[in-house]
């Protein structure tokens, strides 16, 4: 092949030469030298080329990707990352990367069996909605694993305690996130014009079930009366479907504030967060009247298939809340 060696200098480029079969050169090597060039005249018009300080490079044959490039790879990689529709590879790259560094504070909560499962939940979540979805999925994680540990000597005393210490076991993560594995696959691979109502759904899902879990677990630790929901009658601390004051009313403002957060972060509109809101606490209320009038009686209504009722429930509520307040759906 045909390689060039190149004279030149800051004032001027001249003098090219080609130089034929250089592979004697090692690796096909080009090596150039930078040298100042002076010109005198004379009858046979030769130029006269003084070196001062040459400095050596070398070239390679092949192209390399350069510094620039390489920053600006990986500023489109940073720039999908936070956006709100990131993609299966950068969610399966980001949501990877959480629970490698966060490990310790995944098994707080979950059992080693939960934290492979949720990350199925987390890949999918930040995959469709981004790292503010993944936000609401983590603030969930970590108010409902506090929540829990409420006076947990005094309800393992009374043994109304979550089961583990309240660490969630897999059926612990589908009943809390069924519904919101469902969006995010839905957003992910449905129509585009679709993605806000999935959105809404998610988070609906995700603020009543946080309700349930502040309600349930504030009402065990202070509920001073606690009575079944369907027919008021008094009952103990932790009978399936009670409720009490304390605890109804920290849940609805949990499940509040979680969708204010929402709304905050441009993640719902005025109309989304009250569709939420609404739909959490109707979820919630029908959760406890499910477990209130069935559950003590029907073996397989156990508390992680109550739970993905309610969440399904508030999804779907939630969607067809904000279709019928914007008009789009007439009732």
């Amino acid at each position: 092949t045909n390689s060039t060696r190149v004279y030149a200098s800051s004032q001027t480029l001249g003098f090219v030469r080609q130089v034929k079969n250089m592979n004697s050169l090692s690796g096909h090597k080009l090596r150039a030298k930078w040298i100042q060039k002076s010109v005198e005249t004379s009858t046979t018009s030769h130029f006269v080329l003084r070196t001062q300080q040459p400095t050596l490079y070398t070239f390679s044959r092949h192209p390399v990707k350069t510094s620039a490039s390489l920053t600006q790879a990986a500023t489109s990689v940073a720039q999908q990352a936070l956006s709100s529709f990131p993609g299966l590879g950068i969610g399966l790259l980001c949501n990877s990367a959480v629970f490698f560094l966060g490990k310790k504070v995944l098994l707080a909560g979950l059992t080693s069996e939960g934290v492979a499962h949720s990350w199925l939940l987390g890949t999918g979540v930040y995959s469709a909605f981004g790292p503010l979805g993944y936000l609401m999925v983590c603030l969930y994680f970590l108010l409902g694993s506090a929540v829990t540990k409420l006076k947990l000597a005094q309800k393992q005393a009374e043994g109304i305690a979550e089961e583990r210490s309240g660490r969630r076991s897999p059926a612990s993560v589908y009943g809390s996130g069924i519904a919101a594995i469902v969006c995010a696959l839905g957003a992910l691979f449905t129509f585009p014009s679709f993605h806000h109502l999935w959105r809404i759904g998610f988070i609906a899902s995700l603020a009543s079930k946080l309700n349930d879990t502040v309600a349930s677990e504030i009402g065990k630790a202070y509920g001073k009366t606690t009575y079944l929901s369907t027919t008021f009658q008094l009952v103990p601390r932790g009978t399936e479907g009670a409720v009490s004051l304390e605890g109804t009313l920290a849940g609805s403002l949990a499940a509040a504030g979680f969708s204010l957060l929402a709304f905050a972060t441009s993640q719902l509109d005025l109309v989304g967060l009250s569709a939420c809101v609404l739909a959490a606490f109707v979820a919630n209320t029908l959760e406890s009247m499910l477990g209130a009038a069935f559950q003590e009686d029907v073996p397989w209504l156990t508390n992680d298939v109550v739970n993905m009722m309610q969440v399904s429930v508030a999804s779907v509520l939630s969607i067809v809340l904000y279709l019928a307040m914007t008009g789009t759906l007439i009732l």
